[in-house]
């Protein structure tokens, strides 16, 4: 149904001036919502960020005083996994309000280094999490 108002407007003599108009107005509703859905996404990605750095840092801390291992290294790469994951998130809705392709080139290369470190985050942690020794289980 929505295809043929599109194409009874069309038809119109003054079909292409709607159809800009629409066109325009489709613009001005997305573009600010993406500016500001990408806006939440990353502040998102930095307040998961800042927490789990603090959180590693206190952990880091007990581990000094109590002289213990408790993983770090795999909870803080956890935080900044889902915090990149956030950010990618950001820059795929950015690439609603591209205007010109050097915007869509530093994008490209801004998602695809966020991509490597989302890779390089995981393999980093399933290396720790083989060399960590397992607890020995209890056999009651």
């Amino acid at each position: 149904m929505p295809l043929r108002v599109i194409l009874i407007i069309t038809k119109n003599k003054d079909g292409v001036k709607i159809m800009e108009q629409i066109a325009a107005s489709i613009k001005n509703f997305l573009y600010p919502l993406a500016e500001i859905s990408a806006g939440i996404l990353e502040l998102i990605g930095i307040i998961i960020i800042i927490v789990g750095s603090i959180r590693a840092l206190i952990r880091i801390v007990k581990c000094v005083i109590e002289k213990k291992n408790l993983h770090v290294v795999i909870d803080l790469g956890k935080a900044l996994s889902l915090a990149l994951e956030f950010k990618m998130g950001a820059e795929i809705i950015k690439t609603v309000i591209i205007h010109n392709l050097q915007e869509l080139a530093i994008l490209g290369i801004v998602i695809v280094i966020r991509a490597l470190l989302s890779v390089i985050i995981h393999w980093e942690m399933r290396m720790e999490e083989k060399s960590e020794p397992k607890a020995p289980e209890n056999k009651s």
